[in-house]
């Protein structure tokens, strides 16, 4: 009797399992793709408010590298001028900056050695370009609170091969931890994309001194061939010395 029990049920079963992993497939799939459609949508609308280079235009002309539309730190009276090139979704310069910035500063721009400048070359996609025209946003508003955009927003770095410093990622980036600026003014800036032909000339300019990515270096004037800081720190080091000479 158990045996032929066990024949009656055996091709129910079998009948049945392969219909029901079909349909939760099925279920699966639809959801997936439902889910990838709201994604796509979503980063669409964010793509839609993602500046292109090719939609700025003007004259820009190389004639120097213009120190004084740069951020700084430190005496304009520093016998050396180190320029650092910079985009902020690089993982490289993130990692400079979190690994190197404050010893720097403390080492050579406080001791009144050297003054910093920071060069957009915002390169790497168009959120680049987006995250470089909100720097200079703040920078018109305080030179203090770049720098300070300069270490959250490299705290805050996403994936370098994602879209992430979208226009509502940088107001609410912006809005939650840069205080003392006026925010209205921000904002409009940021819509209006009022700075995007600062970033295009920085980078213009940046490239016809011969930089082709990031972090780069230039102290008075001369392109340094690596991003170390043992190169930088000699390439200071020889500036201040020819200058006591």
């Amino acid at each position: 009797m158990n045996k032929k029990v066990s024949r009656g049920n055996s091709p129910v079963r079998q009948h049945w399992l392969p219909m029901l992993l079909g349909v939760v497939v099925v279920i699966l799939i639809i959801a997936l793709l439902y889910l990838a459609a709201g994604r796509t949508a979503g980063d669409a609308g964010d793509l839609d408010n993602l500046p292109n280079y090719t939609d700025v235009k003007g004259n820009f002309v190389v004639d120097g590298l213009k120190y004084e539309k740069q951020p700084h730190l430190g005496s304009a009276e520093a016998k050396v001028k180190v320029i650092e090139f910079a985009d902020f979704k690089c993982p490289a310069c993130k990692k400079w900056t979190a690994a190197y910035l404050d010893t720097f500063i403390k080492d050579y721009v406080d001791t009144g050695k050297a003054e910093l400048f920071f060069m957009n070359f915002a390169f790497i996609d168009r959120d680049s370009y987006l995250a470089a025209s909100a720097g200079e946003a703040i920078y018109r508003q305080s030179n203090e609170k770049f720098w300070e955009y300069v270490h959250k927003l490299y705290d805050n770095q996403g994936d370098e091969s994602t879209i992430w410093a979208t226009q509502k990622f940088i107001l609410n980036f912006v809005k939650n931890n840069i205080e003392g600026i006026n925010y209205e003014q921000f904002e409009q800036d940021i819509t209006r994309h009022t700075y995007m032909y600062d970033v295009k000339e920085d980078f213009k300019i940046a490239g016809a001194y011969g930089v082709n990515g990031t972090p780069k270096f230039m102290v008075n004037g001369e392109l340094l061939p690596d991003s170390s800081y043992e190169g930088l720190t000699a390439a200071i080091d020889a500036a201040l010395a020819e200058s006591a000479q």
